[in-house]
């Protein structure tokens, strides 16, 4: 799911394409936006405290097979939940799960992983090691 909620719109609609997804599945729950309250904590283990509010689109669709494909995105793009449900629904079914993961998942864990690898490059190359001279007792 989480590779489903980081993919973009586009990468979705194409991949679900080439799966040749479906066209006949029920919305149980039509996509709809709301707001969720975001918890922090002060060095990861300090006392939680409400640090606001966050846009969160769900969806809910059923397969005519039965599954239930279900999607939270943060942000406000209903089109983007409804067919991360619909990607869902399809990799619980033995039918699609091969074709899910090739033509929908393995292209946005490749483009996810090629952005993670350019941020860490930019990250490494404003590194600085700091270390201290010893002066000797002249």
């Amino acid at each position: 799911m989480a590779i489903l909620a980081e993919a973009t719109p586009r990468e979705l609609a194409t991949g679900l394409a080439q799966v040749g997804a479906p066209l006949d599945n029920i919305e149980l729950r039509s996509p709809d936006v709301g707001l969720v309250m975001v918890r922090g904590r002060i060095g990861g283990d300090g006392a939680p405290f409400n640090l606001g509010e966050a846009t969160v689109t769900r969806a809910r669709v059923q397969l005519p097979s039965g599954e239930i494909g279900c999607a939270y995105i943060v942000g406000r793009d209903r089109d983007k939940a409804r067919l991360a449900a619909l990607g869902d629904a399809l990799w619980q079914t033995a039918a699609y799960r091969d074709a899910i993961e090739q033509h929908v998942l393995t292209p946005i864990r490749a483009r996810q992983e090629l952005e993670r690898a350019r941020k860490r490059a930019q990250v490494a190359a404003t590194r600085v090691d700091f270390f201290t001279l010893v002066r000797g007792e002249n």
